[in-house]
């Protein structure tokens, strides 16, 4: 279906229809995981094609080319995304869905492990034969070929098991006009209605689904086998997720992207002028497009604090804006500190008390 991994999407990367339509683009950008030495020259940055196409067939929305060499990302697992772990296998047991003593874990590239929760309830760990729970937290979104990816967690799954996978859904993404969770190595943005049509397509069947506040909105779905019919809170979740398929609401994405890059460069240099310093935290993947939208250099934004370690010394992809620690940050003082990662904001609080009062979660409109 791709002519090479990870390369153009010439037909859909589920469904193989040919109609897909542009809803995203954010022309040539830096690849998102690459954090350059801070003595390189910013003139050696590579770009990369960076769109979203939507199929008309299927509505999957999907990343349209990647030519990059996706590198692992060398982040630290947030709080946040631990405690979801436990909350939402919690709620799983709770529905009396794990059964069998079986599981298997499709990895993230983000890092992360379900497999110690599973292992408490008396789950072993089994890579190769089928399993009685399958978990895919916020991995399949990585695989070029969606069919594929489908089909080999159908293939993992025993008699009677059940594939747990989560994802960052569309609804949200749209909602809150997220559009920098676009980024390269990231080959799916699914809508609870696409991501159902394209496990059926590898015979797995939706029963139920939870959602959970992580990255603006995140839907954990349960699905079989055994054909079932979706229970009453899939079939409101799948009521209310028609606009994630719709072409015109989809493209309100360029719109957000457009204003907020404008909306941060206003605001810094407002802040600038007045004499505050703002600083940031997190170099997150998805604030590499936000920056370069932006136009930032260090002037308006100095440093961006980072808590790993291997991120620090160096610089954030087109920007001369170095990349410090934590402790770093405190040092600077500085007036304002724009949090990139909104699901950070308690476990940086409590790390960093004496920065409490000055985290900006939302980039303030022009008055």
């Amino acid at each position: 279906m791709n002519p090479r991994p990870g390369g153009p999407a010439r037909t859909c990367r589920a469904c193989a229809a040919t109609a897909l339509d542009r809803v995203l683009d954010l022309g040539k950008m830096f690849a998102a995981d690459h954090f350059p030495l801070l003595g390189v020259p910013v003139a050696d940055d590579t770009t990369h094609a960076l769109a979203m196409d939507l199929c008309r067939t299927c509505g999957l929305a999907q990343l349209a080319d990647d030519d990059t060499v996706v590198a692992e990302p060398r982040a630290v697992e947030p709080q946040a995304l631990r405690d979801q772990a436990a909350a939402a296998v919690s709620a799983v047991d709770a529905a009396g869905l794990l059964t069998g003593d079986r599981v298997r874990e499709f990895g993230s590239p983000h890092g992360g492990t379900w497999i110690p929760l599973l292992a408490a309830r008396g789950y072993t760990e089994t890579r190769t034969e089928p399993a009685d729970v399958v978990i895919d937290s916020f991995g399949m979104m990585h695989e070029p070929d969606q069919r594929a990816a489908a089909a080999a967690r159908a293939a993992a799954l025993g008699p009677g098991g059940v594939l747990l996978l989560q994802f960052h859904a569309l609804a949200a993404i749209l909602a809150q006009g997220q559009w920098n969770a676009l980024r390269h190595g990231h080959f799916a943005y699914y809508s609870l209605t696409a991501l159902t049509t394209l496990l059926g397509t590898a015979g797995l069947y939706p029963a139920t689904a939870w959602e959970f506040d992580l990255y603006g909105g995140t839907v954990l779905v349960a699905a079989r086998r055994e054909r079932t019919e979706p229970d009453a809170t899939l079939r409101r979740l799948l009521a209310a997720d028609t606009a994630s398929t719709d072409l015109a609401t989809v493209r309100t994405l360029q719109t957000a992207a457009d204003r907020q890059a404008t909306e941060l460069r206003t605001w810094l240099e407002h802040e600038t002028a007045g004499g505050r310093a703002v600083f940031a935290y997190g170099a997150a993947s998805r604030a590499v497009a936000l920056f370069a939208l932006a136009g930032l250099r260090r002037d308006l934004l100095p440093a961006v604090a980072d808590a790993a370690p291997a991120k620090q010394g160096r610089r954030m992809p087109g920007t001369d804006i170095p990349i410090i620690t934590p402790a770093e940050l405190v040092a600077a003082q500085p007036d304002r500190v724009l949090l990139t990662l909104p699901d950070l904001l308690t476990e940086v609080r409590t790390a960093l008390p004496a920065l409490h009062d000055r985290w900006v979660v939302e980039i303030p409109r022009p008055l």
